[in-house]
């Protein structure tokens, strides 16, 4: 085998992570194109990170200079494979018993768009945005996250193609929809050895019969959201959950009939009492192939915040579908687990886009698109090992305002602290000693900085 080239070094243990990547890159360029792409993901900047930024370029007279001009090279032209790179990446998560994944975790499934404009560009079309609440230009990405309740990544992404882009729509045979999209990374997550309890999203996905229908073809276990006015045929009538959760008996502490109560602690400790209960909607049923679990704060007002109606697979301890079923029996407060959990994408979102740019890229190709989302991701999970092997910073702040860190995305209200054994205290957002020379700040002291809220704010157990 012949020997590599030696590349210039990354910063700090930026250096040991991508290190582990050389042998997927053929050329001296492209190693060296992957750490300085990775350091200007990470390094703080006070601008979108688009290739300027990246390369410490000024914005738009800058796109010629040569440091630029090998960064949109590295991305678009260059020869190397970003699924090979994704690959090795859940490799090392796997590999590390910080984040490996185990079968008390989730698989998330979820979509998130943003703008951009233009009609040269891939994957562009006028298409519902959820993060802006509304039809816009823009690209959406289908993306799988596992989680549990103290750490979160994303595993892979795929944007979705709309079907103006091919020759018959629609009907078109390599046209896909996010639903189907979503079901197969659900798959592939699989294959890939990510163990998790359930498959879990909101109303998007699980108002939808085929998609729930798919993950059960593929023998995967799931929680689901439903809209409460989801209809549904009855027996008779038409029902909708909310009129199913209204016939469970009992109406709380005082009077509970068929509710259970459930303790959810969140991110500061306190805690809160919810209810939930096996609910009845036409054939589905606790005994049924597809149980309805209604979780609420109060089951006598059903709140419209803080009432979850679920659709899943996992057959009730002691029901007569727990001996046949291929998934381990869950109770109610499993249930309600499970589907705490998934807003830990969104606080991901937070992450990657607020902090690692990964709606800023400035290229048109459907492959340089997909790259730039998997050095993102490469980007996140460098910070989780950070923080699970660097040491924390010595010394308090005196400045509590840089103790907290100055613009740390804050997470979903469903949140509680982590275990023990990996609290530690919050890292500064400064650097920790001055530059030896006039160049980028090095990503490692601000990857802890980054991941300092997440680990201490972590959802409900």
């Amino acid at each position: 085998m012949t020997k590599l080239v030696p590349c210039p070094s990354a910063p700090g243990p930026l250096e040991d992570y991508t290190a582990r990547f050389d042998d997927l890159f053929s050329h001296l360029g492209q190693r060296r194109g992957f750490r300085k792409y990775l350091t200007g993901l990470l390094a703080p900047r006070e601008r979108n990170k688009t290739l300027t930024a990246l390369a410490g370029a000024e914005p738009v007279v800058g796109a010629q200079h040569a440091a630029v001009q090998r960064l949109q090279y590295f991305l678009s032209e260059s020869c190397w494979d970003h699924e090979r790179i994704n690959a090795r990446r859940l490799e090392i998560l796997r590999a590390d018993p910080a984040t490996a994944p185990h079968a008390a975790g989730v698989l998330i499934i979820d979509d998130s768009g943003d703008r951009k404009d233009g009609t040269a560009t891939a994957h562009v079309g006028h298409q519902w945005l959820g993060r802006y609440g509304k039809t816009d230009r823009g690209i959406v990405t289908v993306t799988t996250l596992w989680a549990d309740e103290r750490v979160y990544y994303p595993v892979h992404a795929q944007p979705y193609t709309p079907a103006k882009h091919f020759p018959h729509g629609r009907n078109d045979p390599a046209f896909r929809t996010k639903l189907a999209i979503g079901a197969e990374l659900a798959r592939q997550a699989g294959r890939a050895g990510f163990a998790f309890r359930a498959v879990t999203a909101d109303c998007a996905y699980g108002d939808q019969d085929g998609f729930r229908g798919e993950l059960r073809t593929a023998g995967l276990p799931f929680v689901m959201a439903l809209k409460p006015r989801h209809g549904t045929w009855g027996y008779q009538d038409a029902y909708t959950p909310v009129d199913a959760a209204r016939e469970v008996t009992g109406a709380g502490p005082d009077d509970p009939g068929d509710w259970v109560q459930v303790r959810r602690t969140f991110r500061d400790g306190h805690t809160e009492c919810w209810w939930a209960a096996d609910a009845r909607l036409g054939w589905w049923g606790p005994d049924g192939t597809t149980r309805l679990v209604v979780a609420t704060l109060d089951p006598g007002l059903l709140p419209d915040k803080a009432t979850w109606y679920l659709a899943t697979n996992l057959p009730r301890p002691g029901g007569p579908r727990e001996a046949d079923s291929p998934h381990p029996a869950a109770d109610l407060a499993e249930i309600v687990r499970i589907y705490g959990i998934r807003h830990w994408i969104e606080q991901s979102y937070k992450q990657v886009k607020d902090e690692l740019g990964w709606a800023d890229f400035q290229v048109r190709s459907d492959v340089a698109i997909r790259r730039h989302q998997s050095l993102v991701n490469c980007a996140f999970s460098f910070c989780w090992q950070v923080w699970f092997t660097d040491p924390s910073p010595p010394g308090p702040s005196s400045d509590p305002s840089v103790e907290r860190g100055c613009h740390q995305p804050i997470p979903a209200a469903t949140d509680a602290p982590p275990s023990p054994r990996h609290t530690r205290p919050t890292p500064p957002k400064l650097a920790l000693r001055a530059a030896r020379r006039a160049s980028l700040a090095g990503p490692s002291d601000h990857a802890r900085a980054l991941v300092a809220g997440m680990v201490h704010r972590a959802p409900t157990r």
